[in-house]
C-alpha cells in the first residue's frame, strides 16, 4: 500500500460510501451501520465529476483542474453532502469523515480505498427516470465499475420503490 498521509491513516480500513446531494439517508445509515458492525471510521465520500486530478504530491495531496468555468457546482455539492452527513450521521456512533474526491466516481473511489485499505464501499443505486438512465448510459454505473475493478466487497442500496418483475427499465 505504501506510506499514507496522516489524514489517511486515521481512515485505515475505513467503510467507504458514495454519496450525491439529495440522495436518499438509507444509503449514510446503511454504511454507518456496517461501519460500526466493523469497528471502523467511516469516509463519507462526495466526487466532483466537473473536475479532474492533475497531479498528486507526495504527501496525498491532490490538485484538480476544472473542466468546466463553474467550479461553484462542486463546491455546493459538497456542502449539501457534509449537512447530510452531519443531520443523517448523528447519532450513529461512528466516528466519519467527509471527503471531496475529483474525476471519475470508480476511479477516485477505488484509489482512496487502496490508500486506506477500506473494508467495504457503499453506493446507491441510481433514481430512476430517463435523465438519469441516460447519465448512466454515457458514465455506466458506478457499483458496476467498482466490481470490476477492484477486490473489496460492495454493498449497493436500492433507493426509491424496487421495479415490479415485469416493469420494464429505465421508466420515462
Amino acid at each position: 500500500m505504501g506510506s499514507a498521509a496522516p489524514a489517511d491513516a486515521a481512515l485505515r480500513g475505513a467503510v467507504i460510501v458514495g454519496v450525491i446531494p439529495d440522495q436518499s439517508p438509507r444509503v449514510l445509515k446503511e454504511a454507518a451501520r456496517y461501519a460500526a458492525l466493523l469497528g471502523v471510521p467511516l469516509a463519507v465520500v462526495h466526487v466532483d465529476v466537473t473536475r479532474f486530478v492533475t497531479y498528486e504530491d507526495p504527501d496525498g495531496y491532490v490538485h484538480s483542474a476544472p473542466v468546466d468555468i463553474n467550479v461553484d457546482v462542486g463546491e455546493g455539492e459538497l456542502q449539501a453532502v457534509q449537512q447530510a452527513a452531519e443531520t443523517h450521521l448523528a447519532n450513529a456512533g461512528v466516528t466519519w469523515e467527509v471527503r471531496q474526491l475529483v474525476g471519475d466516481p470508480a476511479l477516485a473511489m477505488k484509489t482512496l480505498a487502496e490508500k486506506i485499505d477500506a473494508s467495504l464501499l457503499v453506493v446507491g443505486t441510481r433514481k430512476r427516470g430517463f435523465g438519469e438512465s441516460l447519465r448512466e448510459f454515457f458514465t455506466g454505473s458506478v457499483a458496476a465499475r467498482l466490481s470490476h475493478r477492484q477486490h473489496r466487497p460492495i454493498l449497493v442500496v436500492p433507493l426509491g420503490e424496487p421495479l415490479k418483475d415485469d416493469e420494464d427499465w429505465p421508466e420515462s
